[in-house]
């Protein structure tokens, strides 16, 4: 099992996404990232990598998930460089509504984004990851696929249906050495979070942890999970929420 790996991640422009790659590149992997709009921030990142970490292998490519033919181009693309071993969907779209009120056209782009742009890009990838018997899959995904919070119908929808494709991808590619993986996050400290930046007071006193997640808390765990050490691990579904899922959400 080797420890350094050639890793795609997608996302990895801004926010967690640049937290994972930059802890993945301090594990020593080479790292290729996705990006959709964030151009001058994967540029300041790729800067930043190689002047850390000279002689290694960084990159990036800007790709919109939530557009079918990009996603299928961004396939061509991988696929005509040498194979990935590593491989972490973190690229993610809300979508906030009551259920009642969903707008299908709006819950299908998160749908694209969140789940299906992963299934595609995973397909390729696993076969590859197959035939050299080794491989490290790990989806970002969200306690919402579990647990109900108001307004997040479509996207912890699309959450849901990425961890039941995970569960069975892990299944069924374990015998040849590939662990796939869902990480869950709760709260993190992101730019996605800044609109509940008024209630930020109220939702991190109901949190055990007394606080939302810093990127680094969920990076930390995802290079775990590419390391020798998580090599037995696979199908797993890890909350890394501060103990707001363990809780019993009436307090006294």
């Amino acid at each position: 099992m080797s420890e350094s790996r050639r890793v795609l991640v997608t996302g990895g422009g801004r926010g967690l996404g640049a937290a994972i790659v930059r802890t993945l590149a301090a594990a020593g992997h080479d790292v290729t990232f996705t990006y959709r709009s964030a151009s001058a921030e994967a540029d300041a990142l790729l800067r930043e990598l190689s002047a850390a970490y000279p002689g290694r292998a960084f990159a990036a490519h800007q790709a919109d998930l939530a557009d079918r033919a990009a996603v299928n181009q961004l396939v061509k693309t991988i696929e005509g460089e040498p194979p990935y071993s590593g491989f972490v969907h973190n690229a993610g779209q809300s979508y906030d509504t009551l259920a009642v009120m969903l707008d299908q056209d709006k819950a299908e782009a998160a749908m694209q984004v969140n789940f299906w742009s992963f299934t595609r890009l995973a397909a390729g990838m696993v076969r590859q990851m197959m035939r050299a018997k080794d491989g490290r899959v790990v989806a970002i995904g969200s306690i919402t696929a579990e647990r109900g919070n108001q307004g997040n119908s479509a996207y912890a929808a699309s959450k849901a249906a990425l961890l039941g494709y995970t569960r069975t991808l892990a299944i069924e590619s374990a015998s040849r050495g590939i662990t796939v993986n869902y990480v869950a996050p709760g709260f993190i400290d992101t730019e996605m979070l800044s609109k509940y930046g008024k209630y930020r007071e109220s939702m991190e006193s109901q949190i055990p942890a007394k606080r939302f997640a810093k990127p680094e808390d969920v990076a930390g765990i995802v290079a775990f999970l590419l390391s020798p050490g998580a090599a037995y691990i696979t199908g797993a579904y890890l909350p890394v929420d501060g103990g707001l899922t363990a809780a019993i959400g009436i307090h006294r």
